[in-house]
């Protein structure tokens, strides 16, 4: 596939998740599967509701702020699934993987009886690399973090939690990612949070590291193929992921600006 080819193929994995945002409606409390408010909604609800009338919340501006504020919470979720994809089709670009080869699932038991999978977002396995190269770059890789997580038991491969910032202190999900890296480890795979951002707080770093779990962050400028989420792909897969962002940045920009303007309307 030629770069040009490529590079348009990896931008549609980013922003098509963020075009979803353009049309956005806040739903004001009602269910998730519920419609949004459109704003002839918002004004006859609220117009119709006696103090909000008074004070004035039934305004365009405000169901334009709910609209933004909804809107960009929608759009860092959306960035994070468009990170996932594209950091997972560069694997398989770059290593040869299949789709069921660059995937990794495992099942966990209910309480209530019931059998619950769950997904991460990447994997690569020593044996499903066909180049002899390629096998060799991420062999030495897997060793290097091997030896910094200390994980004493026989690793043959990666796999990958992939986000595109990381700074909540929710400690239920990160209770539930060290859960993951037990079941990786047991399985023969080093878990690896890939942050695509430098959005990324130094002690959720060191707790993730504790917890034996791998910590790339998309800080540029950094050599370190462990600690770097753009070495990494430039060193280990033979991708320079920061250089295509840097290559696309005018029209990622453009189509980005679009959706925060639709968003900012409230029309």
């Amino acid at each position: 596939m030629k770069a040009t080819d490529q590079d348009k193929v990896y931008r549609e994995l980013i922003l098509e998740p963020l075009r979803k945002c353009a049309d956005y409606t806040p739903k004001f409390g009602q269910g998730q599967g519920e419609n949004g408010y459109t704003l002839e909604d918002f004004e006859r609800v609220y117009g119709a509701d006696p103090l909000y009338s008074w004070i004035g919340f039934d305004s365009p501006l405000m169901y334009a702020a709910h609209k933004a504020a909804g809107g960009m919470t929608s759009l860092y979720r959306q960035l994070g699934i468009g990170c996932e994809r594209l950091f997972r089709q560069v694997i398989r670009d770059q290593l040869g993987l299949t789709a069921e080869q660059a995937n990794w699932s495992y099942e966990v038991a209910e309480e209530s009886g019931t059998v619950r999978t769950l997904y991460l977002d990447g994997r690569i396995l020593l044996q499903d690399i066909q180049s002899t190269v390629a096998k060799k770059r991420v062999a030495t890789w897997l060793k290097e973090m091997r030896a910094k997580l200390k994980i004493l038991t026989p690793i043959e491969g990666a796999v990958f939690e992939v986000r595109q910032g990381y700074k909540s202190k929710d400690s239920k999900r990160q209770n539930a990612d060290l859960h993951n890296a037990a079941q990786a480890i047991a399985e023969k795979y080093i878990p690896v949070l890939t942050i695509m951002s430098s959005q990324l707080d130094a002690d959720i770093r060191l707790r993730y590291e504790v917890g034996k779990w791998g910590v790339l962050a998309g800080v540029p400028g950094l050599s370190d193929e462990t600690t770097s989420t753009f070495a990494f792909s430039k060193k280990v897969l033979g991708y320079d992921l920061q250089d295509f962002f840097e290559r696309n940045k005018k029209t990622l920009r453009t189509e980005v600006s679009e959706i925060l303007s639709s968003l900012l309307k409230p029309q």
